[in-house]
């Protein structure tokens, strides 16, 4: 079913059937499966990279140049590789976590270790936004540095750090797209890939596409809506 046999409607029409469906829904669980913990993994890591890229720069908290160089150096390269050779590079370490090369659990590693580089270059930017003045305030007090840090500067920057993180998920949604090539274990990509352009079946690849939308869109408006919830608990907003 292509556009030069079948006419939009058609294909449409086709898309929102009960065949492409019954082939959808495993694979909608099967990609919230993965956009689940990829997105946990990224979080978690993500944070904490930021958090170390802040407070070793020259001017973070605890100044350590060397550490500072060394980490942003290998963040900075791993955010300059291509998805797909990213994807590629690390189906090995998920081969040996995993035990598999292939399927939703060694995407999963892939997925994070993609993103995890960007979401923590976001958070380092979103913790540098705050104001100095405060930090100082803090350290006048003879507040320590890692309280300053939890009960300051994170505090202050969780606005930023939502929105960021939000940018980081719709990247993870769109990688298992990419991931579908390397056999993502029935997931939404690997769907579309297969049946939607292996086959020439455009109903499933335009249903394919129009989930991913939807599912950036929800990830979107769930973001800014966290986001500005906390402003307005600050009365910022």
């Amino acid at each position: 079913m292509t556009f030069k046999t079948h006419s939009l409607s058609d294909i449409l029409a086709s898309a929102f059937g009960p065949e492409v469906w019954a082939l959808l829904w495993p694979a909608i669980i099967s990609t919230l499966y993965m956009v689940g913990i990829a997105t946990v993994i990224t979080l978690i890591v993500g944070i904490i990279l930021g958090m170390i890229l802040f407070v070793t720069d020259k001017d973070g908290l605890v100044p350590r140049r060397f550490l500072n160089k060394i980490l942003s150096s290998v963040i900075n390269a791993l955010r300059s590789l291509p998805s797909m050779i990213m994807i590629i590079m690390t189906l090995p370490l998920a081969r040996l976590v995993t035990g598999k090369g292939y399927g939703a659990n060694a995407c999963i590693i892939a997925l994070a270790m993609s993103c995890i580089p960007m979401y923590a270059r976001l958070v380092e930017n979103c913790l540098f936004e705050i104001d100095r003045g405060k930090i100082q305030a803090a350290k006048s007090m003879g507040i320590g540095n890692f309280t300053i840090l939890m009960t300051v500067v994170l505090p202050e920057s969780l606005p930023s750090i939502i929105r960021s993180f939000t940018v980081a998920v719709i990247a993870i949604i769109s990688m298992t797209a990419l991931a579908g090539c390397f056999g993502a274990g029935g997931s939404i990509g690997n769907i579309a890939v297969q049946y939607g352009f292996n086959r020439f079946r455009y109903d499933i690849l335009t249903a394919t596409v129009i989930l991913l939308v939807v599912f950036a869109e929800i990830v979107q408006l769930c973001g800014s809506f966290c986001a500005k919830l906390v402003l307005k608990k600050r009365h910022m907003l």
